[in-house]
């Protein structure tokens, strides 16, 4: 099959396509990046700046490879806004994929307003946006989408496009009471064979937490930090706690290389690709671990996620665990990749969008 990937979130399309090359499809990746991570691609779309001229000079960059989108067998755009365009001009766009190419698909792989709108319903027991016991936890940006005009293209690209895949549960349950009929559930792709276990494992609690600075407190990252920061004060003998913030992510995934526990977000049902790639690398990991994804999954074994409420006290209690219980966390590390390669290989994943997109 011939396909194109546009747009990109924390190396997600650029992952499948790796996996989509060994099953033997021709693959293009058309995307910016993913801005500061840097992700790889084959078509360049980035944008420079802010300005009238930095955007002029990105839509005549767009108008430039536009001649390349067509001929596919199946094209996937990353989330409704899928470039740095308005709004109309993502529309326009959409349409052209849909006329020059036989499938368009559509990614559940990030907050759009199906997402924003199921944690408001209260669809989850929290949320990014709804914690119980706090403030309602949502930024400008994403109120955005629970209006004109995102919440109207979000809606038409949903009806016209040809499929839905969504990749952590959260994603899949905004999506299914209206889409069900025409989304799939289909976890992401994790390159087993490139990243290989590097955490060190020498009787000291080695954590990592990388930061965007945006997002610090949408992830649960400043209550993370905060309790880190405590309970690596008090047990200084065996405890490292080493922060980065807005990394590339060839630079990023080399400063892991060592530690042995990954903090990641607070407020996710689901471990996303920043969670699997510490796992993957074999290291514990703090993220999200509820017995939705594992049940998705059909995982009622090997369940090595640490997985704490939105409570300051749960952090605390399941960080300190950790820390009292450091002969143990080595074997949770195993298990951690054991988790990846079972249920993340990106061959084994991509096959499973094959297997989805020819479906429809």
């Amino acid at each position: 099959m011939k396909i194109l990937l546009i747009g990109e979130y924390s190396n997600l399309h650029w992952t499948l396509a790796k996996g989509l090359r060994s099953l033997g499809h021709k693959v293009v990746v058309a995307s910016d990046g993913c801005s500061w991570q840097n992700n790889q691609r084959d078509i360049n779309l980035s944008i420079n700046g802010d300005s009238f001229l930095d955007k002029i000079r990105y839509r005549i960059d767009i108008l430039r490879n536009i001649k390349k989108f067509k001929g596919f067998d199946v094209v996937q755009v990353i989330s409704p806004v899928f470039l740095k365009l308005n709004t109309n001009d993502i529309l326009r766009l959409f349409q052209y994929l849909k006329k020059h190419n036989r499938k368009v698909f559509l990614g559940a792989f990030g907050t759009d307003f199906y997402y924003t709108k199921a944690c408001l319903e209260n669809k989850f027991r929290y949320s990014d946006f709804m914690v119980p016991g706090m403030k309602e936890n949502l930024p400008e940006d994403n109120t955005n989408w629970l209006k004109s005009p995102l919440k109207d293209l979000n809606e038409t690209l949903a009806e016209k496009c040809d499929g839905i895949i969504s990749c952590l549960y959260e994603y899949k349950v905004s999506y299914e009471d209206i889409w069900g009929y025409k989304s799939e559930y289909i976890p992401l792709p994790i390159n087993t064979d490139k990243i290989k276990p590097t955490a060190v494992y020498d009787g000291k609690a080695r954590f990592f937490m990388g930061v965007q600075k945006s997002k610090l407190h949408l992830k649960g990252c400043d209550v993370m930090s905060e309790v880190l920061n405590d309970i690596c004060n008090q047990y200084k003998d065996i405890c490292e706690f080493k922060t980065v913030e807005s990394l590339p992510y060839a630079s990023y995934m080399k400063v892991m290389d060592g530690c042995n526990i990954l903090v990641d977000q607070l407020y996710s049902y689901s471990p996303g690709m920043n969670a699997l790639l510490g796992m993957a690398k074999g290291m514990v990991t703090i993220s999200g671990g509820e017995p939705e994804i594992y049940s998705i999954l059909n995982e009622t074994e090997n369940t090595p996620i640490v997985n704490p409420i939105p409570d300051k006290n749960d952090v605390y209690d399941k960080i300190l665990n950790l820390v009292k219980n450091i002969e143990a966390i080595e074997e949770i590390g195993k298990n951690s990749r054991k988790f990846v390669e079972q249920h993340h290989n990106y061959i084994d994943v991509a096959m499973k969008y094959i297997d989805f997109w020819r479906s429809r």
